[in-house]
């Protein structure tokens, strides 16, 4: 009987090797044809403009600033030419070019260079979009990252070192990877290599949808170590979707401080799980308060998702739009209850200001700043001001002199004279001779600094 084991054994073995090959040919094929239909979806970036003399190449010693070159990805999103990428990217450009692939002009036709504007950007999620006067591209559509599993096979796009059209191949290493215990940002993981000039190109899965931007990596040696990182695609849509309507991000909150449940304190409140999330404080007349929530709730679901701890529910508060109404259901004394709250904008959002300002009137062009002078509706949203008088800095230029000032700065004095007007201000800065220095008095937060600025 031992010869026909032998025989029947090895037969199994052709056959599963023949199995084997067919599989892999079909998924070989499959992978291509991924390919072939993604890549005219995805651009290479090339942006100029100027840094401190240490982040770009001087040519002269003594110089403050120096040009700087970049290059990175993005992928097109609508057929009349918006393009996402990351904001690192295009950040301090004055320039910003796009490549676009011949796929997306015919086929018949080279790979072109057309110039790009900034639209907006998200700088707590390090996006950007910007846009090319073309019509008719092919596009990507953004996917539901909620739904990425450990293990699953994705594809990432982009120019890493400059080589144009790449393509690598992973699979997801962790859905929701948070770096800093205090940051609400949480990242797609994958091991699908990605290098400098990945950086805004997308992760897609393998459907060829979008479910991450390329963001950035952890190496020691400076290349791909298999640790790469993603925004999720839910909040590259929440970002995308604001900058188109609005050219700037803001940020929600639904008015409640949230704490992952331990044992400890499931034992000590006597709670009925030891795990999930408790309201442990509810904002007075916050819309969490207004809608009926009370310290002490345990928040079951938000937005339809099961909450598993406080990052958790941060996390997705921090997705909303601020016109999202977010369903949410608590336990109260093992009793169900069910509110809709609607997301506001968060106080200490440094973009709140934006919609304030008109570029026409509010532009002080020597400081590239759009700025407000205070009101009694801006000491309301700025409780901690020092004087009852000041300017806003309301949003900046990315080329800016001024760079060094940031969205939320209030401007008290320049070179000793009050600034209780924009007109005050510009007239102080209309009487500085171009090479002379301006020193401003500034409150950032709750603290008072001098900020020295060369006008050109």
């Amino acid at each position: 009987m031992r010869p026909i084991l032998l025989f029947l054994a090895s037969a199994t073995s052709v056959f599963s090797q023949s199995q084997a090959t067919v599989s892999l040919s079909e998924l070989s094929s499959s992978l291509e044809t991924l390919a072939q239909r993604v890549r005219p979806s995805v651009v290479q970036i090339f942006s100029t403009g100027y840094a401190s003399a240490e982040e770009g190449e001087s040519t002269n010693a003594a110089s403050l600033l120096s040009k700087q070159r970049s290059t990175g990805s993005g992928v097109i999103l609508s057929e009349d030419g918006l393009i996402l990428t990351n904001n690192h990217v295009v950040h301090n450009a004055l320039k910003i070019e796009v490549k676009l692939h011949n796929a997306n002009r015919g086929g018949r036709m080279p790979d072109s260079i057309v110039l790009a504007k900034l639209v907006g950007v998200d700088r707590e999620a390090d996006l950007a979009v910007i846009k090319i006067d073309r019509t008719g591209l092919a596009t990507l559509a953004l996917g539901d990252s909620s739904k990425l599993r450990q293990g699953q096979l994705v594809m990432a796009f982009g120019n890493p070192l400059g080589l144009e059209g790449s393509v690598t191949m992973g699979v997801i290493s962790s859905t929701a990877r948070q770096l800093k215990l205090d940051d609400p940002m949480t990242y797609v993981q994958t091991d699908a290599p990605i290098n400098p000039g990945n950086s805004g190109g997308p992760l897609v899965d393998a459907e060829g949808r979008v479910v991450g931007i390329n963001t950035f990596i952890f190496t020691q040696s400076g290349g791909s170590e298999g640790i790469g990182f993603a925004v999720p695609s839910n909040m590259a849509r929440g970002s995308y979707e604001q900058i188109v309507k609005d050219g700037h991000v803001h940020r929600g909150q639904i008015g409640i401080v949230a704490q992952t449940i331990t044992p400890a304190l499931a034992k000590g409140l006597a709670l009925p799980q030891d795990w999930g999330v408790i309201a442990a404080d509810v904002t007075p007349d916050g819309p969490a308060d207004k809608a009926g929530l009370k310290p002490g709730d345990i928040i079951v679901t938000l937005a339809g998702k099961e909450m598993e701890d406080a990052r958790q529910l941060e996390n997705l508060v921090y997705q909303q739009s601020l016109s999202a109404i977010v369903d949410v259901t608590v336990s109260r004394d093992g009793k169900p209850l069910r509110f809709s709250i609607p997301v506001i904008e968060r106080d200490d959002d440094p973009q709140r200001f934006a919609d304030m300002v008109n570029p026409e009137k509010n532009l002080i062009r020597r400081l590239g700043i759009l700025a407000i002078e205070i009101t009694d509706k801006l000491s309301e949203m700025l409780p901690e001001l020092r004087h009852d008088y000041g300017i806003v800095v309301a949003a900046r230029a990315a080329d800016a002199p001024g760079a060094v000032l940031q969205p939320g700065d209030v401007i008290y004095e320049i070179n000793k004279t009050p600034t209780v007007s924009i007109a005050a201000l510009r007239a102080v800065l209309d009487s500085i001779k171009p090479g002379e220095t301006a020193v401003l008095h500034v409150q950032r937060g709750a603290k008072l600094r001098y900020i020295a600025i060369d006008l050109e």
